[in-house]
């Protein structure tokens, strides 16, 4: 297994200026990058300091991201899907599993909940964000997990080991791959989410129901919100990561920075909280030797 000693999860302002002073610090760094995130969506920017002509997004991201690879730092494109801890810090992905004394997450604002109705109704009563936080109250009942891609398979392997009734709502998405002999896949879209003081059921667009008592929502990628929940990280009323000055989450050596701390969403915020976590996290591990 590959260790590190740091680990960054996202690969915007807030996640290359960490890396960039964690390689300038003397650390090992890996980046983990899901590709293309909010910025390269951004045409025109000139309100940034040092530019002297209008750039893009995407050439600012890209010049980011070259600079941190001229410093030594590893940058691989995957999706990390979950963060565990037991003495050191361990990070999931689709692919691999990375071990590092230290993790930043800079993976930008955190998740927005599906326009569906009923879901704001029953968060906490039924409905759930965390499979590892949550699954637990559901052992042997029928839940169901609402998404399509690779975040959505691994919640619902999650929950197979707590109940073997565990079903995958894409609500009309496409599968990311055929793994139907696995878990049962409904497909329809989904109109509503029905129950008294709980969730009981769901109803299709199509007029049909199904008895349901647990739904873990993991649709599209795992957001900030996701992956620090799974550690018992404090988030704010708007699923926001709350941290101290040093940009240091409520467990020791989980940082955060850039749009999953809230806040406003410009580049500079994004660079100087990714390099105050950087800052912090070379403290800690020299002192730790």
């Amino acid at each position: 297994m590959m260790k590190y000693d740091v680990i960054i999860i996202g690969s915007g302002p807030a996640g290359i200026s960490a890396a960039l002073y964690a390689k300038r610090g003397g650390l090992n760094v890996l980046i983990i990058s899901k590709g293309e995130g909010s910025l390269k969506k951004v045409k025109k920017i000139e309100n940034y300091y040092g530019l002297e002509k209008t750039l893009s997004g995407e050439e600012i991201e890209q010049r980011g991201i070259n600079q941190a690879k001229s410093l030594g730092a590893k940058i691989i494109k995957d999706e990390a899907i979950n963060i565990s801890y037991n003495s050191i810090f361990s990070v999931e992905t689709v692919n691999s599993i990375y071990e590092a004394k230290k993790v930043i997450i800079a993976t930008g604002s955190a998740r927005k909940k599906p326009n569906i109705k009923g879901v704001i109704e029953f968060e906490g009563k039924g409905i759930s964000y965390c499979a590892i936080c949550d699954g637990f109250f559901f052992k042997n009942k029928n839940v169901a997990v609402l998404g399509s891609k690779e975040y959505a398979w691994h919640e619902a392997e999650q929950l197979k080991n707590i109940t073997p009734k565990v079903k995958i709502f894409t609500n009309g998405e496409p599968i990311t791959e055929n793994r139907s002999g696995e878990f049962d896949i409904n497909d329809r879209q989904i109109r509503e989410f029905r129950g008294t003081d709980s969730l009981e059921e769901v109803e299709f667009e199509d007029g049909t129901n199904e008895k349901i008592d647990g739904l873990f929502i993991a649709i599209g990628t795992a957001s900030s919100s996701d992956l620090a929940k799974k550690l018992g990280v404090l988030l704010d009323k708007n699923n926001n990561i709350i941290v101290d000055r040093d940009m240091q989450s409520n467990v020791h050596g989980l940082f955060a920075c850039g749009g999953c701390t809230g806040g406003n969403l410009q580049i500079a915020k994004g660079v100087y909280e990714g390099m105050q976590a950087a800052l912090c996290a070379i403290k800690q591990i020299k002192e730790e030797k």
